[in-house]
């Protein structure tokens, strides 16, 4: 049996959507009927005015950044553990990245260390709703306003989360969602920005779009990118948010079903978690080997041995400050962010995609329990 971690679950719409695509000619990102059907409903489903879609996660991060004008000097505070694409969207700008450390049990961005790292220099906050868990938005959303800080919103891993009852992707000044096959909708490759802002949403769709002159197209307005989405892209993203109600009850099924057959580990492993002011819609089942001297350190021996079953798994994120990189570059420190080291080494995630079936749901778990008993007794 061999189980990956994530595929994609796609319904025969899909093909009859992108059909109607081919058959209408409709293949590029200037064209086509489902880029605006797509960007009209997901704007919708996120409660938000606008949504705008691009190339890739990473360009959706990177232009509401490049839109609100960050350069050289300027610094973003940002989750150090996350994809470094956060990261490497802030240094395309120009402006300085920071990272702040996480609080432990969600793994996202700690209040307490953003409000320590914040400089005359700093700009923005770029925070991340790891794993599908929402960041504690609204005394960041606080301290952001009596700072005249810009928050913008990671949601690539947060598609359908809630914080206090409201979809993320339309607490900040922008939200930022991935379209990558593994994520919960998707369109292969591709991305998306909500805003509620009017001008932003302007300034970004110019942007994307290689900022084409009005009157005379081949005037350009300002530097642009080249990050459209195509409309055979949207044709499969339509089919994927008509199916999102689905896709995302499935991971919680999901995760409700390991978190139940993995309680007698708590002593062992820090499980995923869903604070109460929060929907947690876990993009991710994702572990945490606590510090005892049976489990420690032994994450990779898990993970081969889990691989030897047919079992795929991924180690979890490596934090910015750990990065060589950035730390060659003077960009960072190692002991930047301690909570953040202290689980690098020990985090990994299994199986949590929508396709997977009850069988092997319990071949996961039967599995992981028999190979952590080993390692515990």
């Amino acid at each position: 049996m061999k189980i990956p971690v994530s595929k994609p679950l796609i319904s025969n719409k899909a093909t009859k959507y992108v059909n109607e695509a081919l058959s209408e000619k409709s293949l590029s990102g200037l064209f086509g009927k489902f880029i605006p059907k797509f960007e009209e409903e997901f704007a919708d489903y996120c409660g938000t005015k606008h949504s705008i879609t691009c190339s890739s996660g990473t360009a959706a991060l990177h232009l509401p950044l490049a839109a609100s004008g960050l350069k050289k000097g300027d610094e973003v505070l940002v989750s150090t553990l996350t994809n470094m694409a956060t990261f490497f969207a802030v240094i395309y700008t120009g402006a300085k990245p920071v990272p702040v450390d996480i609080d432990t049990d969600t793994l996202n961005i700690s209040f307490e260390d953003l409000k320590r790292k914040v400089t005359k220099r700093t700009k923005a906050i770029l925070l991340v709703h790891l794993f599908g868990h929402p960041a504690d938005l609204n005394p960041i959303l606080e301290f952001a306003r009596s700072n005249n800080l810009d928050v913008i919103e990671d949601c690539a891993e947060a598609h359908g989360a809630e914080y206090h009852g409201k979809k993320v992707g339309g607490f900040g000044k922008a939200g930022c969602f991935s379209l990558f096959a593994n994520k919960i909708i998707t369109a292969g490759e591709g991305g998306v920005i909500t805003t509620n802002d009017d001008d932003l949403n302007l300034t970004i769709r110019n942007l994307k779009s290689l900022a084409f002159g009005e009157k005379d197209k081949f005037q350009h307005k300002d530097i642009g990118y080249n990050y459209r989405f195509s409309n055979i892209q949207a044709a499969v993203a339509c089919e994927q948010l008509e199916n999102i109600s689905h896709l995302v009850k499935k991971r919680i099924e999901i995760a409700e079903f390991y978190n139940k057959e993995f309680e007698s580990l708590s002593d062992f492993i820090s499980l995923p978690i869903q604070r109460p002011h929060s929907k947690n819609v876990y993009w991710m089942y994702h572990m945490v080997l606590k510090p005892n001297e049976k489990l420690f350190n032994k994450r990779n021996e898990i993970c081969k041995e889990l691989s030897k079953k047919g079992i795929e798994t991924r180690q979890g994120f490596v934090p910015f400050n750990l990065q060589r990189i950035f730390i060659d570059k003077k960009m960072t420190k190692p002991n930047d962010c301690p909570n953040a080291n202290a689980i690098s080494g020990s985090s990994f995630y299994i199986p949590t995609g929508p396709d997977i079936s009850e069988k092997e749901l319990k071949y996961v778990a039967s599995n992981f329990l028999e190979i952590i008993d080993k390692l515990i007794n």
